[in-house]
């Protein structure tokens, strides 16, 4: 198994090129990452800011997109220089009993994030087509299947694709400012900061979740490994830079996108006196109302380029955040099916029980989870990539450790602000509930503010004791004398019955020769035979019994000692059921050959079968 972070496309575009076209080769990585700056959650937190208070948060979106910046260009050094993504690097750095809960944390980002994508791809084909909510929700889990196929086009058709979204977000919001016509000398007073408490707090908070998003981080550190780079130092140096170009350009776009819809709700909603226009609809609406039919109808069509392309980098992230953080890697589909699911379940419950006026809520309360994460995000970030001696010439400087150590103490502060004050006002204001706040949200605030503490000071103390470990596995063990002289005595051969038993066999009798006793092995998956086990007798199962009796005549004419073994109904369970029920050695087994949806469809018996076991197993082809 491959232990490169997203190891279908890593290293998989060439770098070695001159002049223009070496930069255009390292371009792509940050635009995949720039979607999650200009999601639907941004929409919400900006729309909700701009319509309540004017121009005045624009300086917060400066501030986060600079933040942004400067943690998006650690996330790419650490990757190109230890070749490992955030969350292996906290795999290494961080006991076990930490790397669960950041696991889980993460986790609970990405839903959140994809939350966000869900219910605003759902709203935008509520706004175009005129498609329910409900059933919008339902359909966003087919977003797993384009993902698949972008994915088996190769980086660079990926990287197109969203480019293209990210084209069509930015072309619709530059026609909607030329419709609100928006009063840019107030525009630009936007840009003296101001004092935030309460509502703007709370919103600012949300504005900074939704622009340093967290899985961005774990997901930009491995984009950057899907460029092949010379591993020198000159090579490095250069991907750096390249790289960094990437980062400044694509989140500068995305900071337009991000300043034009806050403009774009200061301009049409506070100017015209409507405050609190928190829902995505509603904004719509007045859209339309205020300035004809042609503004919403770009909205909308921004709005679903925003939601398709946000979805599949944060699926890709969760992919990344589960291989690193617990070196599980299970199916691409089933992992995007996974994330898909965290993040629909939430979104059809606030249907189903409060209502489509509720979604608006949601998404920014969404983008406040995602702030809450962003510590247990940065601060590892921030340690990996200052460190000496597995940074290897590349630590980050003094200077850009203050600004990144200040970026941090700030996002760690104003989210210890609103926790502690949202704490408060429930205990205010439940009366008959404040005890389950003090047993549960009380003690679940203080734990995670432990763990923020730890993982912030651990690597200070562990920094003279520990030992450098970049890979994500083990290393090479040591061979001993008798490696190559095992016999195999007791050999088992599943058989199919599929035109390829001949090669199997043939095969099989290479590893153990007259010397080895040979278990033919067949299961029979008929429906009689699921449902009736060693009882069935249709004509399956008495054709492949006598076919199998065959193989074993053949082999023991040969000289060989061969016995045989039926199986009814699951092939992985019934095949492991015989290998120890029969103590065999080695299993020799045939790919079935077929791929893609058939894989989906029939199942995949070799990768189940070799789980179950704990014997070697020989696939031919």
């Amino acid at each position: 198994m491959k232990s490169e972070s997203l190891s279908e496309v890593h290293s998989t575009v060439r770098t070695d090129k001159k002049g223009w076209r070496k930069i255009m080769a390292f371009l792509g990585p940050a635009y995949l990452v720039s979607v999650g700056y200009m999601d639907p959650g941004n929409w919400a937190t900006d729309i909700a800011g701009g319509s309540a208070f004017g121009y005045k948060l624009i300086w917060v979106l400066l501030m986060s997109n600079l933040m942004a910046l400067l943690l998006q260009s650690l996330s790419a050094r650490l990757g190109i220089v230890r070749g490992l993504d955030l969350a292996q690097a906290s795999k290494n750095a961080y006991p076990k009993w930490a790397n669960i809960p950041l696991y889980v944390l993460a986790e609970i980002a990405i839903a959140a994030c994809d939350l966000a994508e869900i219910v605003g791809m759902a709203i935008g084909l509520n706004l175009l087509f005129g498609l329910p909510l409900i059933w919008g929700v339902s359909i966003t889990a087919l977003d797993t299947i384009l993902l698949l196929f972008l994915m088996k086009k190769g980086m660079r058709t990926m990287e197109l694709f969203i480019v293209s979204l990210v084209s069509i977000i930015g072309i619709s919001f530059l026609a909607e400012m030329l419709i609100v016509s928006p009063v840019y000398g107030d525009v630009m007073k936007g840009f003296i900061p101001s004092e935030l408490n309460g509502a703007s707090l709370y919103i600012a908070i949300g504005i900074i979740g939704a622009t340093v998003m967290p899985h961005n981080l774990y997901l930009h550190s491995s984009l950057v490994q899907t460029r092949k780079i010379e591993r020198t130092y000159r090579g490095l140096r250069a991907a750096i830079k390249f790289n960094f170009i990437d980062t400044t350009i694509a989140l500068n776009l995305a900071f337009f996108v991000n300043a034009a819809i806050l403009v774009l709700a200061a301009a049409a909603f506070y100017v015209n006196g409507f405050f609190n226009v928190a829902e995505i609809q509603d904004a719509s609406a007045l859209l339309e109302n205020l300035f004809g039919n042609a503004a919403p109808a770009f909205f909308a069509v921004a709005l679903i380029a925003a939601g398709q392309s946000s979805t599949i980098t944060g699926t890709l992230a969760g992919q990344i955040v589960m291989e690193g953080h617990l070196n599980l890697r299970i199916q691409p589909w089933l992992r995007r099916l996974i994330t898909r699911l965290l993040a629909i379940i939430p979104a059809l419950f606030t249907l189903l029980y409060f209502g489509n006026e509720a979604l608006g809520r949601l998404l920014v309360l969404s983008q406040v989870v995602l702030s809450l994460q962003l510590g247990f995000a940065v601060i590892p970030l921030i340690h990996f990539t200052s460190d000496k001696i597995t940074m290897k010439g590349f630590a980050i400087k003094p200077w850009l450790k203050v600004l990144a150590w200040l970026s941090a103490a700030i996002i760690v502060y104003l989210n210890i602000q609103l926790v502690f004050g949202e704490i408060n006002t429930w205990i205010k204001q439940s009366a008959n509930h404040g005890l389950l706040i003090y047993i549960i949200v009380v003690p679940v605030a203080v734990a995670s503010l432990a763990l923020l503490g730890y993982i912030f000071i651990q690597p200070f103390l562990s920094k003279t004791t520990k030992s450098v470990r970049d890979m994500p596995h083990g290393v090479a063990e040591v061979f001993t004398e008798g490696l190559m002289l095992e016999n195999f005595s007791n050999i088992g051969i599943a058989i199919d019955f599929s035109g390829n038993d001949q090669k199997i066999i043939r095969n099989a009798l290479k590893q153990g020769g007259t010397a080895a006793s040979y278990t033919l092995i067949h299961i029979v998956e008929s429906a009689a035979a699921r449902y009736l086990g060693t009882n069935s007798q249709d004509y399956e199962t008495q054709q492949d019994e006598a076919s199998l009796k065959l193989y074993q005549d053949k082999l023991i004419e040969m000289g060989y000692e061969a016995n045989r073994e039926i199986g009814f109904g699951s092939p992985p369970l019934q095949i492991a059921r015989i290998v120890a029920a029969k103590g065999i050695d080695l299993l020799v087994m045939g790919a079935h050959g077929h791929k893609g949806m058939k894989d989906l469809i029939f199942g995949t018996t070799v990768e189940s079968v070799r789980h179950k076991i704990k014997v070697p197993v020989l696939i031919v082809n």
